[in-house]
């Protein structure tokens, strides 16, 4: 009785089924030699910024920007000052951003791109300023305060 019950409790382990996972072609970082270099940053996010003249290939992080930035929104983000300036399909973009989230780190992208538009052409400060693409963002988050539970959050008050 006892063989016939260690018999019926093995178990035959299966082979885990193979992934099957399409290998995605590598990003090539292009020579950045003869680009033009500008900072953007906003809330904790810096991003470095490298333009160079392309086919407006966008690169963050080494990853295609519609995959770094799945949103659509951070997408657009990203695209308005070629919008604004027209040159959609005259520039390829690499940037490495660190800090902060992600629409942190979209609203430095922004503003790197921005500058380094204006630095590369500088008839194009105009229609940026405008926009208000080459100013700095500068709100950030308020710190917290000593006796109160967040930064503007406070204990709840009893009267009796």
């Amino acid at each position: 009785m006892a063989e016939a019950k260690k018999t019926a409790t093995k178990t035959v382990k299966k082979a885990a089924p193979a992934k099957t996972t399409a290998k995605k072609a590598p990003v090539v970082a292009p020579k950045l030699n003869d680009a033009t270099y500008a900072t953007g940053k906003r809330k904790d996010s810096v991003a470095r910024v490298y333009l160079m003249p392309g086919k407006g290939n966008i690169i963050v992080n080494g990853k295609p920007s519609a995959e770094y930035f799945r949103r659509a929104v951070l997408q657009m983000i990203i695209a308005q000052p070629f919008g604004v300036t027209k040159r959609e399909t005259s520039y390829d973009i690499v940037a490495m951003v660190e800090g902060g989230g992600l629409s942190g780190q979209a609203g430095a992208v922004k503003h790197g791109i921005s500058k380094a538009l204006e630095k590369a052409e500088p008839e194009l400060r105009a229609a940026l300023k405008a926009a208000g693409f080459l100013t700095r963002d500068s709100r950030v988050v308020e710190r917290k305060h000593y006796g109160f539970r967040k930064a503007r959050r406070s204990t709840q008050f009893s009267k009796r």
